[in-house]
């Protein structure tokens, strides 16, 4: 079975509640037609009020609509997002008008357990998504950097099956410090087992492999992995490694014999966001693999962002994305097995 095939299975099987707010954008109702015709989650999707033309069409779909305006958010919702956010002054009146917009409603509905999580993006920036899912959701326990992730979905290289990497961070935090690194590669590596279901491998990339090199950005890395190492000590991780090293096993044998990840990543973290970026899209465009996400990492509950260039499919596999990050390990694991059945 394929990645992706799988990752739809497994999602299906846990039969999540997943709020799209874009309900205007003909792309978000296609998908979540698809999504609602072969289960893969359960869809809600929110009436947008700046677009009452589309209404209809929206209703059409046969899945579950809510209206943001007519059906508010209760008031114990309203005090709870002031008491959170006093410190700017707004007002009542000032916050139930930001409730009533689909995006922050949606991602209210996540946060008071009405939704499993959210998907949106195809409208809206990326920063208004990361700034209303960090408003009403928030980051998890523990967690100080939010961050994102990609899933490659690339041909066969190191045998005969396709290969699913993670690429992070590709989409957030521009130039993270040590710390920030540490916190991206830990989200990265708890969300893989969710959504791959298999254990990461954790490489953390640079020009230099095991002091071949030196400056400040692989003293970064080095400072990074030594701190993963300290706070997840079961974790398979290693650094600094250069990109052949941590994917080839000839090279690997060659630069990091005793290397427990390297020539065998299948997590790469970046050591800046132009790393990042710019890898994950050379390898969609020149190896042709298939680029799922952004998948926002580190949140509390899930509130996925998209691009605004998305396509059906990339929505319908984010959503899938989506309903498996919200599920815990031992879901995840069962879910797992009643999609091989």
């Amino acid at each position: 079975m394929s990645f992706l095939a799988e990752l739809h299975a497994r999602a299906a099987a846990a039969a999540r509640r997943i709020v799209f707010p874009e309900s205007a954008d003909e792309r978000t109702r296609t998908a979540v037609s698809e999504l609602a015709r072969r289960r893969i989650v359960r869809p809600i999707l929110l009436l947008d009020p700046a677009a009452p033309e589309t209404h209809d069409a929206v209703r059409a779909l046969g899945v579950d609509v809510i209206d943001p305006v007519r059906q508010p958010l209760s008031e114990s919702a309203l005090t709870e997002f002031l008491s959170r956010h006093a410190a700017r002054g707004l007002t009542k009146e000032e916050g139930r008008a930001i409730l009533h917009t689909s995006l922050h409603y949606a991602d209210a509905m996540v946060a008071l357990d009405q939704a499993d999580g959210c998907v949106a993006g195809a409208v809206h920036t990326s920063g208004d998504v990361l700034r209303a899912s960090l408003w009403l959701v928030g980051p998890d326990a523990g967690v100080r950097t939010v961050s994102s992730a990609f899933y490659m979905v690339v041909d066969s290289f190191r045998g005969s099956a396709e290969e699913v990497l993670t690429f992070t961070d590709c989409a957030v935090v521009r130039y993270p410090t040590a710390t920030q690194l540490a916190d991206i590669a830990i989200a990265a590596a708890v969300d893989r087992r969710r959504i791959v279901g298999d254990e990461p491998t954790v490489a953390f990339l640079s020009f230099s492999t095991r002091g071949s090199a030196t400056g400040a950005s692989v003293d970064l890395v080095r400072a990074a992995v030594d701190e993963v190492r300290a706070r997840m000590p079961g974790l398979a991780v290693d650094g600094e490694l250069q990109g052949d090293a941590a994917l080839a096993s000839a090279v690997a044998e060659r630069k990091a014999p005793d290397s427990a990840v390297a020539g065998r990543a299948n997590v790469l973290v970046f050591p800046s966001l132009d790393a990042g970026n710019i890898a994950y899209k050379l390898v969609q465009r020149l190896a042709h693999a298939s680029a799922i996400g952004p998948i926002v990492q580190g949140l509390r509950r899930p509130c996925s962002d998209l691009s605004r260039g998305a396509v059906v499919d990339d929505i319908f596999n984010v959503a899938a994305v989506t309903a498996l990050q919200s599920v815990s390990a031992t879901a995840v694991n069962e879910a797992r097995q009643e999609s091989t059945k």
